[in-house]
Parts: structure tokens; sequence; C-alpha cells
């Protein structure tokens, strides 16, 4: 694995989104996905509420609401379709998704545990290095498996389990320049 030389950089503390309603947000991130709620705050000046739920590891994924936030605008603050049925671009400096790291042997079983839910999960995508990125079966060049779900605000959220170690063949393409 490569080594970062200029910072000890030990992982994502926290990842901080926005929702519309932190009520409706707590209720899916605890009661559905069964994230433990570690912290939350009244902002000053009744500003709004930010909140922290555990995803494991020791990091957090957070929520500020704000009650005079804009509204969000689908293929701007997040993609407009869902993986699989259309565009996913957002604009830069947008969160385009969260993936959240699974087991390997859990991919089918919470798939169908998101589907009881009635979370509406995609079909399990197997990332690979075929001509369309992903195919319904295991192929020798698959490298993770996904599960993709929207949470209550239309934020894109992902299970991925890696299928093995990715190493120095997994880098071979130039960044393009926009300029």
């Amino acid at each position: 694995m490569p080594n970062n030389e200029n910072f000890d950089i030990q992982g994502i503390n926290h990842l901080a989104l926005v929702c519309k309603d932190m009520k409706r947000t707590v209720d899916f991130y605890s009661g559905v996905l069964g994230m433990p709620l570690t912290k939350t705050i009244n902002l000053p000046h009744n500003m709004g509420q930010h909140f922290f739920f555990d995803i494991g590891n020791g990091d957090q994924l957070a929520f500020f609401w704000f009650p005079n936030a804009a509204e969000s605008i689908p293929g701007v603050s997040h993609p407009a379709a869902m993986v699989g049925e259309g565009d996913i671009s957002s604009a830069p400096a947008s969160m385009n998704h969260v993936a959240f790291n699974i087991p390997m042997d859990k991919v089918d079983e919470y798939q169908k545990k998101l589907e009881q839910a009635g979370v509406n999960p995609t079909a399990v995508f197997n990332h690979d290095e075929s001509e369309n990125q992903a195919s319904m079966e295991i192929t020798d060049t698959t490298y993770v498996r996904s599960i993709y779900f929207r949470d209550p605000d239309g934020i894109l959220l992902e299970f991925a389990a890696w299928t093995r170690a990715l190493d120095e063949h997994d880098v071979n393409i130039e960044p393009v320049s926009a300029s």
C-alpha cells in the first residue's frame, strides 16, 4: 500500500452532510441502518443542529440541519439518477455519494435486509475491468461489490466490499485536465 510521506492521516474523522429533517435522519441512520448516535449539538444562535453517528473503526458520519438551508437540486447537489439507471454526475464541490465498507460475505444478505426495510436498493454491482465496468457475476477482474440506495433526503449511499487488495496495477490511468 502507498505511504503518505506528507501527513499522518489516519482515516476519516467525520464526513459532515446536510439533512432537511434531523429526526427523519436519526430514524433512518440509527433505526434502519443501526448506526449509534454518538454526539448531538444544538448550534449557537438557533443556527440548527449537528449530530454524529458511529460508522465503525472510530469514524463518524455527521449531519447538519439548518432551518434556512436552500433546497437540494438533483444533478447539482447530488446525483439525479440511481447507479445503473441514468446520469450519476453532480457538480464540483458537491458530495456524490458515501460508501460504507461492509464484509464481503454480507453483500447479498444486506441487499435483502435493505429491501425488507423498504429502502429500495439496487441489485448488487460487481465492479470490474469489463467494458461496462460492472457485471452481474463476480469475474476475475472484480475488485469491489456494491449496493446503492438513498437516504430520506436523496443522498446516494453505497454498501461496498473489496474483493481483493488493491495494488500498483490498479493505478494505471492518467488524470484528465479540464484546462
